[in-house]
């Protein structure tokens, strides 16, 4: 009987230990998760793109917007320190880290015409089509 017993406290502290772990694994995602930035994408017309991405905290110096092969990556440094010093109290929330984010480019987009504005923690892109695939509209004759 103490076999049984010993293997039930055994599978409880199994159990236990595997939620535990589990919590901390969901900690982390969500943790990650909240350093990445959101972003928006639209089609305009049938000629352009545009993607924005929320990059509250980042200065416009700690962006980095590259395009490699068909990937368009932005990589951005967070350097967030809110510092209050008051007679009674110190607080001091500091956010810095590095994220990136990056999109494939469908081979009709022109490369070469990417534009890129940022704004009150906002990033704008504008993605324009290559002419070639661009749509035309046929007169009837």
């Amino acid at each position: 009987m103490d076999i049984v017993k010993t293997s039930k406290k055994l599978a409880d502290k199994v159990e236990e230990t595997g939620e535990k772990a589990l919590e901390v694994v969901k900690e982390t995602f969500d943790n990650l998760a909240s350093h990445l930035p959101f972003a928006n994408l639209a089609k305009h017309s049938d000629s352009t793109f545009s993607i924005e991405v929320d990059l509250p905290g980042v200065k416009k110096e700690d962006i980095e917007i590259k395009v490699e092969d068909n990937y368009l990556t932005i990589n951005a440094t967070r350097k967030y320190k809110n510092e209050i010093k008051e007679d009674n109290y110190y607080l001091c929330e500091s956010n810095f880290g590095m994220f990136s984010r990056s999109f494939m480019l469908s081979d009709n987009i022109n490369k070469d015409k990417i534009e890129a504005k940022y704004e009150n923690g906002r990033l704008y892109l504008t993605l324009e089509k290559t002419e070639s695939k661009k749509a035309k509209s046929i007169a009837i004759k």
